[in-house]
């Protein structure tokens, strides 16, 4: 029989292999997460190596170029404005608002143009309240306006006429073709400080006030201007054939003391002194004082009963005169002062202030 051999077996407890092997480099798998990275990672992973003074040159150097790039583009014909869109004009002129825009952004291009302060420009110009300028990539400017709105027209110390809105701001000369308001305001502060600019408004809304009170007790036809200059001591120049009475009604009730002033009026018209009434004071409330002129001389009658209640009132004496300044006195019934008849010439002014050119 034949003997069986056994084989050794490698690599078993006895080591034999062992010292075989030891010295040959172990092989390990590659790991494939490196070949998943993405190229960010790679590339800060490729950073990480640089020199911190080189990180900072490339960082200044890319800055440059971004800048440069910038600022070739942005003053490229490529922005340069080319069309104005204007919404909203009524009566302000579109050429000037265009002229004005077409002006400051051709200096910086579409791109560039500082919206803000465009804005602010379109707003100093006549009838304009608010501008809203916007960009219309890559040529174009956008304008929406809101115009001022005419309120009162007010006579000036020159004797022209000019429209005013709600905050006393002018917009411009009344030309003929517009329409003429019942009646305009005098008084007005032509100082450009911000105190006179506040006592304006405050002249217009009190003047919008009598427009819409006399206006609705259809007194408005009788009344010429009014004076503000003072708002504690309102005055009233009557028009047409009354043109040369000033009715003064003080601080409050304005509608019934104008009312009861021109009562007044209507009753001493029919009397021979009607044609030299000079004024009708009502600033006391219930006691209307009459001024009469007489050539250079002013006499003045005081009523001390109401206006409404005058029909059973005579005239007062005048027997004493002032020069200038109406003196007031209380009446007496049954006498009457009758003027001279080289007395009788009354300074006269124009039934009505009409605007100029």
């Amino acid at each position: 029989m034949k003997a069986q051999v056994i084989p050794q077996k490698v690599g078993n407890r006895t080591g034999v292999s062992s010292n075989r092997r030891s010295g040959a480099g172990s092989q390990r798998p590659m790991r494939r997460d490196r070949e998943r990275q993405p190229i960010g990672a790679r590339l800060r992973a490729m950073l990480s190596y640089v020199p911190l003074a080189l990180k900072l040159v490339l960082a200044i150097i890319a800055g440059v170029l971004i800048f440069t790039g910038y600022r070739a583009a942005t003053a490229a014909s490529f922005f340069q404005i080319r069309q104005v869109e204007i919404q909203g004009t009524g009566r302000a002129s579109a050429d000037d608002i265009e002229a004005v825009v077409r002006r400051e952004v051709g200096k910086t291009g579409v791109w560039q143009a500082d919206l803000k302060d465009l804005s602010a420009r379109l707003e100093r110009l006549p009838w304009v309240r608010g501008a809203v300028v916007s960009r219309v990539l890559p040529d174009g400017i956008r304008v929406r306006l809101s115009e001022r709105h005419p309120r009162a027209v007010v006579r000036l110390t020159a004797g022209r006429f000019y429209w005013v809105d709600d905050d006393a701001v002018s917009l411009g000369e009344m030309v003929p073709i517009d329409q003429m308001p019942p009646f305009f305001l005098r008084g007005w502060s032509e100082d450009s400080g911000e105190s006179a600019r506040r006592e304006n408004v405050e002249r217009v809304k009190r003047f919008l006030s009598l427009q819409e009170e006399w206006g609705a007790a259809g007194l408005s036809s009788r009344v010429s201007e009014v004076n503000l200059i003072d708002l504690r001591d309102v005055r009233a120049q009557l028009s047409d054939d009354d043109s040369q009475i000033e009715v003064r009604l003080g601080s409050q009730d304005f509608g019934k003391r104008l009312k009861d002033a021109l009562n007044v009026l209507d009753q001493h018209r029919q009397t021979p002194r009607g044609q030299f009434i000079s004024y009708i004071d009502l600033t006391q409330g219930k006691r209307a004082i009459i001024g009469f002129m007489s050539g250079a001389h002013a006499v003045s009658d005081s009523l001390s009963a109401p206006a409404t209640s005058l029909s059973a009132t005579k005239p007062a004496r005048s027997d004493q005169q002032t020069s200038g300044v109406a003196r007031g006195e209380r009446a007496s019934p049954g006498r009457e002062a009758k003027p001279k008849q080289n007395e009788r010439s009354v300074e006269e002014r124009p039934r009505r202030a009409r605007p100029t050119q």
